[in-house]
């Protein structure tokens, strides 16, 4: 069913031919999903936007087929044109199944990190440093390189795991100056931690590495490139103090990279934000001194953009000529949706309670203390029945109380041992609870903007207004995220095509190298100089 072509960005022409399709089909939805905002749903009646045949269908099916829409699953007994739209969609978002980063970068080992060096890291951030760091090892080994820069470096950990694991020279570059002595701080202590061991265990004192740390906002190519050649020395002494060797101990460095001696720089950045990642990008074609760049970028919303022609930009999105010369741009609306992330939409918690927004968490965690004790009101009235384990499934008592107010699941309701006028009082509780909900919101959001509610206002009046639409949302907001990952693959393939547009100076790929139900934002832009008159531009 629908348009099964397999896209490909191996290429210029590849990248080029993906690109335009994803443009030709996101362009009819700019007015209809992507421009407009979820908040602004009941006032401007956003579901009059959305073909009627889909929202009316989709308006009666369980909230666990309306989560899985964005990561581009159908059901059988959709609309045909339904499923078209959304399979279509999938297919030409980029795969972020991760990669087997052992056989896509050959010679790649990577190695679990330590309990020391991993100190105040969280899952999430272990994981990401500890694959991050093999595939940035390999990639600085490979050009030879005297000095790694992690830009963006945040607390140092992927800084410090080059350093001391790998044994690369680190620059760490961060514009919060609290963030760099965090940095010194724990490289003091991981420094101790591997001096005390030498020791012990009598194998001599080796020398270690110790990031670098610059505090410095980076916001132009011209400052980053500044710093990259400012930092990174260039004659073998301040080299050898880098590295932490004695002067007669220069090991690789006797063999300079290029005529003019100049060092060899790796730029990194793990998730460097908005136009961060851009302005690494640039640099690694306008620095002679930067021979390879790994970044994976985030933030989209923060990206800058304007409507431009052909010329250069200087601007976050689009980077490409090719992209340029379509005169698209994306707007807020659509850069926001680009940070949606697909994975939350996979895990039991995101089914059992799910929130939008910093806001929702905080409803979410109140309303299931609010939850628990309406359940041992129900238990103390005599009902056996667990009253968390009888709702459909997917679907537990908490995500009754978190405001997502209107999937036809959310109206049955429990089965079990409980009698009709216990059922009818639950209904009647039920009830009340979505408007509970709908007013809890409206005071959360309204504290948030340092406002007060008005008593003109009638909350009550309002939610009976809108309450026969609110079975609307789910959908519609189902629709629009789907939309989420297309936009990001098209900001990702615009960046790639900015590289490729470089001809054989350089290669360049993506490559998704953390698992996305861990790390959502998992693509890595990998680009290395090949040609020497790149080198010395």
């Amino acid at each position: 069913m629908g348009d099964e072509r397999r896209y490909s960005c191996e290429t210029a022409a590849d990248t080029v031919a993906w690109i335009n399709d994803i443009i030709q089909f996101l362009t009819p939805h700019f007015s209809s999903f992507i421009n407009p905002h979820v908040v602004h749903f009941f006032k401007d009646r956003l579901w009059e936007n959305v073909n009627a045949e889909w929202i009316n269908f989709l308006r009666r099916e369980p909230v666990q087929n309306l989560l899985l829409i964005p990561s581009g699953v159908v059901q059988d007994h959709w609309p045909t044109s339904l499923k078209e739209f959304i399979l279509k969609l999938r297919s030409m978002v980029f795969c972020r199944e991760q990669a087997d980063i052992n056989t896509a970068l050959p010679g790649l080992q990577m190695t679990s990190i330590n309990r020391v060096i991993a100190q105040g890291m969280n899952g999430k951030k272990k994981h990401e440093v500890e694959a991050l760091s093999a595939v940035v090892s390999i990639v600085a080994d490979s050009v030879r390189a005297d000095a790694i820069v992690d830009v963006g470096a945040g607390q140092g950990y992927l800084a410090q795991v080059l350093a001391f694991q790998y044994q690369h020279p680190v620059i760490a570059i961060d514009a919060c100056s609290h963030h760099g002595m965090v940095t010194d701080a724990r490289a003091e202590r991981i420094k101790k931690h591997y001096t005390s061991k030498m020791v012990k265990s009598g194998s001599g004192m080796q020398n270690l590495n110790v990031p670098k740390t610059i505090t410095c906002r980076v916001l132009s190519i011209e400052s980053l490139k500044t710093l990259v050649e400012t930092s990174v020395p260039s004659d073998d002494h301040e080299q050898s103090t880098l590295r932490g060797e004695n002067q007669e101990d220069k090991g690789k460095l006797d063999c300079p990279n290029d005529a003019n001696n100049r060092p060899s720089t790796v730029l990194a950045g793990l998730h460097a934000c908005g136009d961060l990642s851009v302005i690494m990008l640039k640099t690694f074609l306008g620095c002679r001194d930067v021979e390879a760049v790994v970044s994976i970028g985030c933030c989209y919303n923060l990206l800058s953009e304007e409507s431009i022609g052909d010329g250069e930009s200087q601007c976050g999105f689009p980077m490409s000529h090719a992209v340029r010369s379509t005169g698209l741009s994306l707007g807020k609306s659509a850069r926001d949706l680009a940070c949606q992330v697909l994975s939350k939409y996979y895990p039991e918690v995101a089914i059992s309670t799910p929130s939008i927004g910093r806001k929702g968490k905080a409803l979410r965690r109140r309303n299931q203390r609010r939850s628990a004790e309406s359940d041992s009101k129900l238990h103390l009235k005599g009902s056996t029945c667990n009253t968390r384990q009888n709702f459909p499934a997917g679907v537990p008592a908490e995500s009754k109380a978190e405001g997502t107010f209107g999937s036809a699941s959310e109206t049955q309701t429990l089965s079990g041992e409980i009698s009709s006028n216990e059922s009818a009082e639950y209904e009647g509780i039920k009830i009340d609870n979505k408007f509970s909900n709908f007013e809890n919101f409206c005071q959360s959001g309204l504290s948030h903007l340092g406002l007060k509610h008005s008593h003109d206002v009638s909350l009550q009046g309002t939610w009976k207004e809108v309450e026969p639409f609110s079975d609307l949302i789910g959908p519609y907001w189902s629709l629009r995220a789907a939309l989420g990952p297309l936009l990001e693959t098209l900001i990702l393939l615009d960046r790639l095509l900015f590289l490729q547009e470089q001809g054989n100076a350089l290669e360049a790929y993506l490559l998704p190298i953390f698992d996305p139900n861990i790390s959502p934002r998992n693509v890595a832009i990998i680009a290395k100089k090949i040609d020497k008159d790149l080198r010395s531009s």
